[in-house]
Formats: C-alpha cells, sequence, structure tokens
C-alpha cells in the first residue's frame, strides 16, 4: 500500500507483495503452482500506484475515446441490417450471403487484434481499427456488384471486430480499481451507435431507395444505402482523427511491465498522474523490489523471460496449448474460463440469429398488420434505439449492488432479454409488437454492458488480449451460423424468434454458474 507520504511501502506487506489494503482488493484468482509471482507483485504495485493517482482528466477522456469502439461494434451490424433490404432489391441476391460476409470479418478481426495487442501493444491497434472501417467502408458504397460489397464488408469487419478485445483492455489497464464498474457503463456508447445508426439511414435510405419488387431497382434510383456508408465510414475516419491526432493514448503500464520495460511502465504512470494534476510517488525500485519472493530468512529472485523472441512464442501461439494453458491453471479457472466461452458462444448466436434481421421481421409483421410503411419500419427502429440507452446506467448501477454484481446482473438481464423475445410472438398488435421489442431493446443493452466487462476482468493484463479474442472468436464463430441458418430457414414463421429466446434463457442460467465475482476487486 501506499504509506502517508504516499511512497509504497513494501515493508507493510510483511514480505508478500502480493498483499495489499486497498478499498478494492486485487483480486486472487490463480492457484499458486500456475501463478507468476513476479508478474502478480508488479501487478498489483501498478493497481495500487492507479489507486493512489485516482480517476482523472486521462481516464475521462480515454472513457469517451474507448466509448469509439462500443459504438462502432454495434453501429456496423445495424449499418449491414439496414442496407440489407435495399441492397437485396438492387442487386437481385440472397441477404444473408451479406451478414455472412461481416461475420466472417468480425471473427477474424477478434482474433488477430486480440493477440497483436499482446505482442506489438494495445497502442497500436487501438490507433488502427477506426481507420481500417472507415477506410474500407468509404469503398464499399462504391460497390459495383454485390461480390465486392460483400468483400469490403469482410474486411472493414475485421476492424470492428478488434474494436472491444482491445479497447476494453487498455480502459481497464488506466482505471482505478475503484472505477471499474465504469467499465460496464461504456456499454452507453454501444446503444449510441444503434441510436445513431438508426437516425442516420432514415432519411438517407428511406428518400434515396427504390421501391422494391416487382418495380425494377437501378443504380440510379437506389443510392441511399451507399450514401448511408458514405456517411458511416467518414464518421469513422473523424472518430480515428480524434483518437489519433488529438488524444495522446499512452501505451499500458501493465503491458510494458509484462514486457520487462519497468522504467517505461514507471514513466506512463508519471505522465498520467502528470495530466491529471497529480503526482506519483512510484519508483522502478518498487518494482524490482518485488522481483525478491521468499522467506524472511533468505531472498530469492524471481525472473521473468521477458525477450522478445519470447513474446511472440507465448502470444502468437494463441491456440497452442502452452499458451492458453494459464487461462485455465487451475480447475476453478479453467471452469470459468469455460463457461465465459460457452456465454459468448450462445449469445454470439442467439443476438444477429434475433438482432440482425429485426428490421426485416419488424417490417414482415407490419405488413400482416398493415402499416408496413417505411415511416413506421424506422420510427419503430429508432424507439428500440433510444429503449436502450438509458440499459448502461442500469448495468453500472446493478453490478456494484451487494448480493447482485456482475454475475447475478448478467443472469437476470440474460434471462429477461430471452422472455421479451419469446413474448413477442404473441404479440397481434403493431404497438404491442413494438412493446415486446422495447423490453428486450433495454435487457440486452444490460446484458451485454455486463458481459463485455466481466470478461476482461477476469484475465491477467498479460494474456489479456488473448483471453478477450478466445471469447470474442467463439462469439463470431456461432455468430458465422446465424446468416447460415437464415438462409435456409423460413424468416417469415416465429421459429427464429423462439430458437433466439431459448438460448437467451439457457445462457442466463449458466451466468450464475460463474465461479468468480469480480465486484469490488482489482483486475491483475
Amino acid at each position: 500500500m501506499f504509506s502517508e507520504e504516499g511512497k509504497l511501502d513494501l515493508n507493510e506487506r510483511n514480505g508478500d507483495v502480493g498483499q495489499h489494503v486497498f478499498q478494492a482488493e486485487t483480486q486472487d484468482i490463480y492457484g499458486e503452482p500456475a501463478l507468476d509471482p513476479v508478474y502478480q507483485a508488479k501487478a498489483r504495485i501498478l493497481n495500487d500506484a492507479l489507486q493512489d493517482i485516482g480517476m482523472g482528466k486521462y481516464q475521462w477522456f480515454l472513457f469517451i475515446v474507448a466509448g469509439f469502439g462500443w459504438l462502432s461494434d454495434n453501429l456496423w451490424p445495424i449499418v449491414t441490417g439496414l442496407i440489407l433490404s435495399p441492397v437485396v432489391y438492387e442487386f437481385n441476391v440472397e441477404g444473408p450471403f451479406l451478414k455472412l460476409a461481416q461475420n466472417i470479418g468480425l471473427l477474424i478481426g477478434a482474433a488477430f487484434w486480440g493477440v497483436t495487442s499482446d505482442v506489438w501493444g494495445r497502442r497500436w491497434a487501438f490507433n488502427l481499427t477506426l481507420l481500417i472501417t472507415g477506410v474500407f467502408a468509404i469503398a464499399a458504397g462504391a460497390s459495383p456488384d454485390y461480390i465486392t460489397l460483400c468483400s469490403l464488408t469482410a474486411v472493414w469487419s475485421i476492424g470492428v471486430g478488434g474494436n472491444l478485445p482491445v479497447d476494453s483492455a487498455v480502459f481497464l489497464e488506466f482505471i482505478p480499481a475503484s472505477h471499474q464498474y465504469l467499465l460496464t457503463v461504456l456499454s452507453i456508447w454501444w446503444a449510441f451507435g444503434q441510436l445513431l445508426g438508426s437516425l442516420v439511414a432514415w432519411p438517407l435510405i428511406s428518400d434515396f431507395s427504390c421501391a422494391g419488387p416487382p418495380a425494377p431497382c437501378p443504380r440510379s434510383s437506389n443510392e441511399g444505402w451507399r450514401y448511408f456508408l458514405y456517411t458511416m465510414g467518414g464518421l469513422m475516419m473523424l472518430l480515428w482523427i480524434l483518437r489519433f491526432f488529438v488524444f495522446n493514448l499512452y501505451e499500458s503500464p501493465k503491458y510494458l511491465m509484462g514486457r520487462g520495460r519497468d522504467e517505461a511502465a514507471v514513466e506512463i504512470i508519471h505522465k498520467v498522474a502528470a495530466y491529471n494534476g497529480k503526482t506519483s510517488h512510484l519508483t522502478v525500485e518498487h518494482l524490482k523490489n518485488a522481483e525478491k519472493l521468499g522467506s524472511s530468512s533468505s531472498e530469492k529472485e524471481v525472473e521473468m523471460d521477458v525477450s522478445a523472441a519470447a513474446a511472440v512464442k507465448r502470444k502468437l501461439a494463441m491456440f497452442d496449448a502452452s499458451h492458453v494453458k494459464p487461462l485455465f491453471a487451475t480447475r476453478k479457472l479453467a471452469y470459468s474460463t469455460s463457461l465465459l466461452i460457452i456465454l459468448w458462444a450462445l449469445i454470439g448466436l442467439a443476438f444477429p440469429l434475433y438482432n440482425g434481421f429485426v428490421t426485416y421481421y419488424l417490417q414482415s409483421r407490419g405488413a400482416d398488420f398493415g402499416d408496413s410503411s417505411v415511416y413506421i419500419t424506422y420510427r419503430n427502429q429508432i424507439i428500440l434505439s433510444v429503449i436502450g440507452v438509458p440499459g448502461a446506467l442500469v448495468a453500472g448501477y446493478c453490478v456494484e449492488l451487494p448480493y447482485l454484481g456482475r454475475r447475478g446482473t448478467l443472469s437476470i438481464f440474460t434471462i429477461l432479454t430471452g422472455v421479451f423475445i419469446l413474448a413477442s410472438t404473441t404479440a397481434r398488435t403493431s404497438n404491442a409488437l413494438l412493446g415486446w421489442n422495447c423490453g428486450y431493446s433495454f435487457t440486452s443493452n444490460v446484458m451485454y454492458g455486463v458481459l463485455y466487462a466481466v470478461s476482461p476482468e477476469l484475465f491477467p493484463t498479460r494474456d489479456r488480449g488473448t483471453g478477450n479474442a478466445i471469447v470474442a472468436s467463439a462469439n463470431r464463430v456461432f455468430g458465422i451460423m446465424a446468416p447460415i441458418i437464415a438462409l435456409y430457414a423460413n424468416l417469415n414463421t416465429s421459429v427464429p424468434i423462439w430458437v433466439a429466446g431459448a438460448i437467451f434463457l439457457a445462457a442466463g442460467f449458466i451466468a450464475l454458474l460463474l465461479p468468480f465475482e469480480p465486484q469490488g476487486k482489482a483486475a491483475l
């Protein structure tokens, strides 16, 4: 802990540099046989230093620029859903292939950026994802045919897929333990992404799209979806400029420490403190002292292999057993990691199966009620988007409630999401259908807010990017299945809705089985 003079007093740890007396105690979820004691001790010292600095201007600016990643993550699946009908009308093709291309890109992006952020650092990955998304989305707006559009969609999705695995790690590694709940609140940007996409699409697609079959749909009368891609791609370029040129992201001090660059890690801590108008008394000696572990009678110096070759071997071999082993080091940790993978996979199937085609579903159901106009369709889409915004705030509040925490909040709102989806099949009027979907929009935003926060909290910094990549890849692999199912299922029935609802119910009960509760504890 930091003494009254502001200096880290390792002696107060009684020979165990892993112990501290902070209000938000660092969570020790790894058994000793599988734990790197040097890394754990240094990570806790850095946590102490960040807690001593507190939540300041740097972290609040980071909350904004990291939020761009959340916005992008939800915006672009919404974009492909909104352009689906005019694209199908113009090219006379099977619509789900566009969603399939997107999910393949998201899978590649999640795996690639998660691992590279552990190899080359968080900074480059953080700054490149939005650039790639913007450039190829703008290019996709000029697509002359469906194959080109699908190809460019896959490429821009590679950028989108890297946002959350990287951005969640970056944010978590700079905020003090007392404010880790803000990782959940970041999902408010996720809701803003859906709202923004719906608001911009409404005038562009509704005013500049062809009527659809049986009338012909030439490009000259169907430019709306292209204007939409130009606009959203341009927005990504603007957000990238703000990230790269306006906000100076420092490299993660925990990443630097894990690579043996203790001096650089301490320098970053001091830069963050100065940015916040504070001072930090952390020194390189504090981290060096953490390398001496042992009993009071003898000191044993433990060294980490921090060479570039060792880092590449560790981090690039994402699916190599020797690299993944830390995530399954003990029985309890293996159980936790496995459940997280299952949760992400199930939700990865259910969410795009339902939400990816919700515009089409609302429109087709509206036709049954005699109100399938473009105005009604987009009005409903915007209402659903607005309802989702407060979900992030509710999630941030609930995860800090005693006896509820991350695990309870995730379980309750995942189950409620399934309930609202199943209830929507009983709707006999347009307003009833809209009401059930409002409930679904709210609960699903709470659910995702917690899910995106609890996963990186349970992974240590050195393996956080890869751990995020594994669960995100499971999410994307099952996401690929959704458009394949849509190609062969009858979307005019409620069967896909029942399947999605049942999956959410199952995932909600599985969430209760998670063995760790990060509430009130600092992530390593």
